[in-house]
This record gives C-alpha cells, sequence and structure tokens, in this order.
C-alpha cells in the first residue's frame, strides 16, 4: 500500500493533536468533503501548519449546518453559532509557497470553477460535479459573518493526484482556486467529487485569509483546516465511473480511525444535497 501525505518534504515533524494545538493558541443525502494523493503520497500527520496562524477566539455551543437545496441556491437560513474549525495540517501539497509552488500569487486563481487548470496549463479535472458552499464567520464577534473573507481551497481528483505535484496532474493547476466571502460570509466553489487513497479518509484542504488581497499575496494566514465527507456520500459516488480504486481505498480507513480526523470532526463534516447525476452540494459554515 502507498503512504500519503507525510511525503515530499514531511510536512510536519510532529503529531500533536489539533485539541492541544488550539489550547495552545486560545488558552444523500450526503455530507461533506475530500482531499486526497497520489502513489507518491504518505500519511498526513496532525501536525499544525509551521506558517503563522490567528488564533481563533472562543463560541458558543456546536449546530449542525444547514443544506442547499440546489447546486446553485445561496442559504438564506441565519446561520448558527458554531465552535471554531479546528486547525489541520495543510498537507504537502499546499501550493501556498509554504512547501514549493505558489500558485496563489498567480493571475487567474481567484474563481470560482476550480475544474479547468489556467495560464500554460489546459487540463480538465473529470468527475462527479460538486458545488462547495463555506460560510465564514467570526467567532470572536458572535459569529457574525466574516464578509471579506478569502478561502483558498484545494483537493485531489478522481485518481488521488494533487496538481502541481503528483502524478499525471504535476503540470496541471485545476482544483485549486480562491474566493472572497460575500455580505453573509458565504464563499461558493465549482469543482468535481475527490477521490479516496490508501490511508486518509477522503477530505479537502482549505485556508482562510482576512481578504482577497492577503490570500492572493499568501499573507496574514487566519486558519488551515480539513472537510471530511460522510460515508454514505463516498460510497454513493465511488460506485460511479471514473473512480477506480477509490471505493476499495475507502473500506480501508474510517472517519474515527483517520490520522486527522480521529479526534474529532463533528465542525468538519457537511451537509450535502443532490445526486450524482445533476450534481451534489456541500456545505458547511466554518467559523474562525
Amino acid at each position: 500500500m502507498d503512504e500519503h501525505d507525510l511525503g515530499l518534504t514531511h510536512d510536519l515533524s510532529t503529531l500533536v493533536g489539533r485539541r492541544q494545538v488550539l489550547g495552545l493558541l486560545a488558552g444523500f443525502g450526503l455530507v461533506s468533503v475530500v482531499g486526497c494523493t497520489g502513489s507518491t503520497k504518505a500519511t498526513e500527520s496532525k501536525s499544525p501548519s509551521s506558517r503563522p496562524v490567528t488564533p481563533a477566539g472562543s463560541s458558543s455551543a456546536a449546530a449542525a449546518a444547514a443544506s442547499t437545496p440546489a447546486a446553485n441556491a445561496t442559504p438564506t437560513a441565519a446561520v448558527s453559532c458554531v465552535d471554531a474549525i479546528p486547525h489541520e495540517t495543510p498537507g504537502p501539497f499546499p501550493g501556498d509557497g509554504s512547501n514549493g509552488p505558489n500558485i496563489l500569487t498567480s493571475s487567474g486563481i481567484v474563481r470560482r470553477d476550480i475544474r479547468n487548470s489556467f495560464g500554460s496549463a489546459s487540463g480538465v479535472a473529470k468527475g462527479v460535479p460538486v458545488t462547495i458552499n463555506l460560510t465564514i464567520t467570526d467567532t470572536g464577534k458572535n459569529c457574525a459573518a466574516r464578509a471579506g473573507a478569502a478561502v483558498y481551497l484545494w483537493h485531489c481528483d478522481t485518481d488521488g493526484a494533487y496538481s502541481m505535484y503528483d502524478g499525471a496532474a504535476v503540470n496541471e493547476n485545476y482544483l485549486r482556486g480562491v474566493q472572497a466571502a460575500d455580505s453573509s460570509g458565504l464563499v461558493t466553489f465549482k469543482s468535481v467529487f475527490p477521490g479516496a487513497y490508501p490511508g486518509r479518509w477522503p477530505h479537502m484542504h482549505f485556508e482562510v485569509y482576512p481578504s482577497l488581497g492577503q490570500a492572493t499575496q499568501a499573507a496574514t494566514l487566519l486558519i488551515t483546516s480539513q472537510l471530511a465527507l460522510p460515508a454514505d456520500a463516498c460510497k454513493t459516488v465511488y460506485a460511479t465511473k471514473g473512480y477506480g480504486g477509490s471505493l476499495s481505498n475507502l473500506g480501508q480507513t474510517s472517519l474515527d480511525s483517520d490520522n486527522v480526523f480521529s479526534d474529532g470532526y463533528d465542525n468538519q463534516l457537511a451537509t450535502v444535497t443532490g445526486d450524482v447525476k445533476s450534481g451534489l452540494t456541500m456545505a458547511l459554515v466554518v467559523a474562525v
């Protein structure tokens, strides 16, 4: 079995639980999202990023994130106040300049649809279409919408490869993009459902920055975290054409045994609506 997400420069050297990290910093229906790897990757640790992170404030009791009824719908219900999302490792393929190439300063990275490569690359990521709605809130301001905050989202393709680093995707830059939150704190991406690879539960990576300008300079990072997918969503998607060994890989791990999510994932598991034919919509409140 290939190992995943310790690879390259071994993103982090110590296995520190994220609850410990937060303590140090701050004193188908279907459900959430994925990020994956290819044949050269090793298992991600729970270690925090080596980049500066502004500590999140405290919040009130956790509540479930609301699902969205259609792929392009904008949530209209009041956003519930949830606990701050935990800090997670960015993995070895962030593309933000902290480990190799920096895509954030490239013209074209600010986009809603991240399925296509841009610039000199021309590849297109295939797979079950998915719309990702993340609502960014401020735990230091009673979970008020964090309008203007920017999110950098990235994840693997259906083969488990990360663009810019891995396998056949090394010369591509698809499945990476930045969006600024609107007045309700909402950022939306159009992408594809990622594949599953051995050693990790399906996930997506993201970073939150105070503003679009700071995101596109890879400066003043607020939080790095990951989104997790529920088993029923993964099983349904991975039964479709184009996902190779994802279903088999999924059966080798679980959310409770995953080395990132095993210490808790309540605030990282989003609601999902839709179907594989017309597309899925994922929604999660991200409190920072």
